[in-house]
Protein backbone atom coordinates (compact mmCIF):
# COMPACT_ATOMS: atom_id res chain seq x y z
CA UNK A 1 0.00 0.00 0.00
CA UNK A 2 2.90 2.38 0.70
CA UNK A 3 4.65 1.60 -2.50
CA UNK A 4 1.64 2.85 -4.51
CA UNK A 5 0.92 5.84 -2.58
CA UNK A 6 4.89 6.51 -3.29
CA UNK A 7 4.42 6.37 -7.08
CA UNK A 8 1.53 8.38 -7.12
CA UNK A 9 3.06 11.08 -5.65
CA UNK A 10 6.39 10.77 -7.79
CA UNK A 11 4.16 11.50 -10.94
CA UNK A 12 5.31 13.81 -13.53
CA UNK A 13 3.68 16.67 -14.01
CA UNK A 14 3.26 18.20 -17.83
CA UNK A 15 5.10 21.32 -18.38
CA UNK A 16 4.83 23.79 -21.45
CA UNK A 17 6.96 26.54 -22.97
CA UNK A 18 5.19 29.56 -24.45
CA UNK A 19 5.23 33.15 -24.55
CA UNK A 20 3.30 35.42 -22.52
CA UNK A 21 0.63 37.42 -24.32
CA UNK A 22 -1.39 38.94 -21.55
CA UNK A 23 -0.27 40.24 -17.86
CA UNK A 24 -3.57 42.38 -17.61
CA UNK A 25 -5.34 40.12 -14.98
CA UNK A 26 -4.86 39.99 -11.56
CA UNK A 27 -1.97 36.65 -10.86
CA UNK A 28 -3.29 35.17 -14.14
CA UNK A 29 -0.93 35.27 -17.55
CA UNK A 30 -1.94 34.16 -20.60
CA UNK A 31 0.46 32.02 -22.47
CA UNK A 32 0.27 31.13 -26.16
CA UNK A 33 2.09 27.57 -26.92
CA UNK A 34 3.32 27.25 -30.32
CA UNK A 35 3.59 23.53 -31.29
CA UNK A 36 4.71 22.02 -34.57
CA UNK A 37 3.03 18.87 -35.90
CA UNK A 38 3.24 17.26 -39.57
CA UNK A 39 -0.13 17.36 -41.39
CA UNK A 40 -2.23 14.24 -42.06
CA UNK A 41 -2.30 15.30 -45.74
CA UNK A 42 -0.42 17.10 -47.41
CA UNK A 43 2.66 15.97 -45.23
CA UNK A 44 3.67 19.98 -44.69
CA UNK A 45 4.69 20.46 -41.29
CA UNK A 46 2.05 23.04 -39.89
CA UNK A 47 2.40 25.27 -36.48
CA UNK A 48 -0.54 24.89 -34.11
CA UNK A 49 -1.08 27.12 -31.10
CA UNK A 50 -3.03 27.16 -28.35
CA UNK A 51 -3.56 29.38 -25.14
CA UNK A 52 -3.57 29.02 -21.60
CA UNK A 53 -4.13 31.17 -18.14
CA UNK A 54 -1.71 30.75 -15.91
CA UNK A 55 -1.49 31.42 -12.39
CA UNK A 56 1.44 34.06 -11.42
CA UNK A 57 1.24 34.91 -7.41
CA UNK A 58 3.35 37.82 -7.21
CA UNK A 59 2.14 39.63 -11.24
CA UNK A 60 6.05 39.23 -11.77
CA UNK A 61 6.29 38.24 -15.16
CA UNK A 62 5.06 40.79 -18.65
CA UNK A 63 4.15 40.21 -21.33
CA UNK A 64 6.73 39.04 -23.93
CA UNK A 65 8.57 37.20 -21.45
CA UNK A 66 9.12 33.39 -22.49
CA UNK A 67 7.81 30.95 -19.64
CA UNK A 68 8.12 27.42 -18.58
CA UNK A 69 3.96 26.30 -17.36
CA UNK A 70 3.21 23.61 -14.92
CA UNK A 71 0.17 21.70 -15.06
CA UNK A 72 -1.46 22.03 -11.35
CA UNK A 73 -4.83 21.29 -9.66
CA UNK A 74 -7.66 23.81 -10.83
CA UNK A 75 -7.44 27.29 -9.20
CA UNK A 76 -10.16 28.81 -11.42
CA UNK A 77 -12.85 27.88 -14.43
CA UNK A 78 -9.98 28.46 -16.95
CA UNK A 79 -6.90 28.29 -14.50
CA UNK A 80 -5.16 24.73 -14.06
CA UNK A 81 -1.49 25.76 -14.82
CA UNK A 82 1.19 27.57 -12.73
CA UNK A 83 4.38 29.92 -13.89
CA UNK A 84 7.28 27.81 -12.92
CA UNK A 85 9.90 28.96 -14.25
CA UNK A 86 11.42 32.26 -16.56
CA UNK A 87 13.46 30.95 -19.29
CA UNK A 88 13.95 34.66 -21.60
CA UNK A 89 12.48 38.00 -20.53
CA UNK A 90 11.10 40.46 -22.98
CA UNK A 91 12.91 42.50 -24.96
CA UNK A 92 12.37 46.43 -24.44
CA UNK A 93 12.24 48.41 -27.51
Amino acid sequence: MNQVANQATNKTKRTLTGVITSDKMDKTVTVLVERRVMHPVLGKVVRRSKKYHAHSENNEFKTGDTVMIEETRPVSKTKAWAVTKLLEKARLE
